[in-house]
């Protein structure tokens, strides 16, 4: 069942996802090689409950983090471990909720790390540029193929990467994960049509190569199954009569970014600006 939210729930879920912007862009703040996937999830679960909520993913399902940490060819829900260390040339996807005043907040942001391949910041480049368009096209009257239509058509039949099918966006409030999914493809026109008080976590997860995934024996961490790179971007948006709304706020992660001579800033593509 869909649960459409209030004017003033909305504003709880705002609430939720700056605080989820926040601890990722302390993690843009600290991200450099050398350090590791524990001490990064530390200091976001510290700054999560200084701001009087809770991280969304630690226990969930049993997770043990407060952060997913996904490197380079780990498309989503890497465990970060003291022996997760970074370095040099690695992209690390980095996935954040927060709890707070009875609503979950969601976003996820790819840091690049030092001297990137071009190739593989392009990835990067193409998957943010995909969430935008995706964000553009939930509107009241649209459909959920809508949302995966324009995902889909720029980045496989633009670009020729995967996009990964197992795994998708989802509604979200009270409860992490809501009706309706979210998939990063489909038919124009076909699914659920998109309605005022609809919240959704919308999140392309864009492989390199091709869409294939398999998960690692920890029973968590999923990844490219030809093992490749790939990149995950995510925003919490508002469906309103009025305009779509961005509940999620990267802006907060590119700042810090800017000052952090480590990670290299990812930007959209030129066809968004």
């Amino acid at each position: 069942m869909v649960y459409y939210k209030t004017d003033e729930e909305i504003e709880l879920l705002r609430q939720s996802n700056l605080v989820v912007c926040k601890a990722l862009a302390l993690v843009g703040s600290m991200i450099r090689p050398g350090i590791s996937g524990a001490e990064i999830d530390k200091a976001a679960e510290e700054l999560i409950r200084d701001h009087g909520a809770s991280p969304s993913f630690k226990g969930y399902q049993g997770f043990p983090g407060s952060l997913c940490v996904s490197v380079n060819d780990q498309v989503v829900h890497g465990i970060p471990t003291k022996d997760q260390i970074f370095e040099d040339g690695d992209i690390i996807s980095v996935d954040c909720g927060a709890y707070l005043n009875g609503f979950h907040g969601d976003s996820a942001f790819t840091f690049p790390v030092g001297e990137v391949s071009e190739e593989v910041m392009e990835l990067c480049r193409v998957t943010n540029t995909s969430l935008y368009k995706a964000v553009d096209a939930a509107v009241v009257g649209n459909r959920l193929g809508d949302i995966g239509f324009v995902v889909q058509q720029y980045v496989e039949r633009e670009y020729s990467y995967g996009i990964v099918r197992e795994l998708v966006g989802h509604g979200i409030g009270k409860e992490l994960h809501e009706a309706p999914e979210v998939p990063n493809y489909g038919k124009r026109g076909r699914g659920a049509k998109l309605k005022h008080g609809l919240v959704i976590a919308i999140e392309p997860m864009v492989n390199l190569g091709r869409k294939e995934v398999r998960t690692e024996q920890d029973g968590w961490t999923v990844y490219a199954k030809d093992r490749q790179p790939s990149a995950h971007y995510e925003h919490s948006v508002a469906v309103l009569k009025t305009g779509t709304i961005t509940l999620s706020d990267h802006s907060l992660i590119e700042e810090e970014l800017e000052k952090n001579e480590n990670v290299q800033f990812v930007g959209v593509k030129a066809e968004m600006a």
